[in-house]
């Protein structure tokens, strides 16, 4: 998600509530006063599925939903496309609340703005992939040469490229979900819902296709809420989480700000409950390196290393961007070789990370590193080191 819509939201919740029963003004008093969805349940036999809910969505993130089973993440997510109304409170999507549409609006929005993927897949098996594909454009009245070059398009971009006439009952579970999500988005929709998508797969198709979404919502750059239960996943795919139980929204955040400040011991729980690999990022474990500039002396740089009891510093140019690293021994060589710059003496060529680099995507890097891996600004500058023993002290 770029700066320039950091503030730009697509979607905003208003007070959404849904309750289940007829006795509904006591309900509402009785969760006024804040008594719990059991008790509401016991006291007047409704069921409050939502509960005075607000948040906003920005354009072009992932904005995931998380909670247990009854916590209403599900009900949240299908009122988006009203395939389920609220009780109360609205939901605005570019500034006109779509529980005032009419008929004729809300088709058009379920056709053109907005798509969903299910978490049992919802494909037609009498249908081929590209039948399969191609039937929102279909739907929509888009002329067949034209709705097909575009289903082809979503299919090559799912990595499905030669399966377009497969039955879907000769697919993978995988490669079902893959099939949703290219039906999903040939409609070229702004929004995408995913209510629990990856649930019923294996842990490593899982994984893959948690990497397959985020690539195509960084090319496509598609507003995406999705629905999940696990943790691991939710700060993996999130740019903002929303954490529900029973009914309630409890905290909105981003995956740092919820781990930094959790809202209570409920949500500190279920953090706890996370992988830390990926929870944690590079800026949560990196240090402060040894930095010397490229014009420097070998003798300078054998100070600085000395100073700061490291073996190694790293090699930047005037505006801080990284170059490489210099270790003792090439220093002491220099010396003693009479050499008045760095220049020629630095390694190249390292892997590099990021602020944002999960901590799981860091260890595979550290276990083979040679020195301590440099921490880069989207413009090359150094702005600190993760070692391997922070790495590992990172799992603790």
């Amino acid at each position: 998600m770029t700066d320039t819509r950091k503030n730009d939201y697509i979607i905003q919740v208003e007070h959404l509530t849904k309750l289940y029963g007829s006795n509904k003004a006591e309900a509402v008093r009785l969760l006024k006063e804040g008594r719990t969805k059991s008790e509401v349940l016991a006291q007047t036999g409704v069921t409050a599925a939502l509960w005075d809910v607000n948040f906003k969505v920005r354009r072009g993130e992932i904005f995931v939903i998380i909670g247990l089973s009854g916590s209403g993440k599900s009900t949240v997510i299908r009122m988006f496309n009203m395939l389920n109304r609220p009780t109360d409170g609205k939901i605005i999507y570019d500034n006109s609340n779509i529980g005032e549409f009419s008929k004729k609006d809300l088709n058009d929005y379920r056709r053109n703005k907005i798509s969903m993927v299910f978490q049992n897949f919802g494909l037609m098996s009498h249908r081929d992939v590209l039948g399969n594909v191609v039937y929102g454009l279909e739907v929509r009245g888009t002329p067949r040469v034209e709705r097909e070059k575009k289903a082809m398009e979503m299919i090559e971009m799912v990595g499905l490229k030669g399966y377009e006439h497969t039955p879907i009952g000769s697919l993978s579970g995988g490669m079902k979900q893959r099939v949703g999500i290219a039906r999903a988005l040939a409609n070229d929709p702004e929004v995408l819902l995913m209510d629990e998508p990856f649930s019923a797969l294996d842990p490593l198709v899982r994984k893959d296709m948690q990497f397959e979404l985020l690539s195509l919502q960084r090319k496509l750059e598609k507003t995406v809420i999705f629905i999940t239960h696990d943790i691991n996943e939710a700060f993996k795919l999130g740019d903002t989480v929303a954490i529900m139980r029973d009914g309630r929204l409890i905290q909105v955040g981003s995956p740092d700000e919820m781990s930094t400040n959790p809202a209570d011991d409920y949500v500190r729980e279920f953090i706890d409950s996370a992988d830390k690999t990926r929870v944690l990022s590079a800026r949560h474990i990196m240090i402060t390196p040894c930095v010397v500039r490229e014009k420097d002396t070998p003798l300078h740089a054998a100070r600085e290393m000395r100073s700061m009891g490291v073996s190694s510093a790293y090699v930047v140019d005037d505006h801080m961007r990284f170059l490489g690293i210099v270790a003792i021994e090439a220093a002491i060589r220099a010396i003693r070789e009479e050499h008045t710059t760095l220049s020629g003496l630095y390694e190249k060529g390292m892997e590099t990370v990021t602020e944002d680099t999960i901590v799981s995507d860091i260890l595979p890097i550290a276990a083979s590193a040679k020195f301590p891996i440099p921490v880069l600004e989207p413009d090359g500058s150094l702005t600190g080191i993760v070692s391997k023993a922070s790495v590992l002290s990172s799992l603790l």
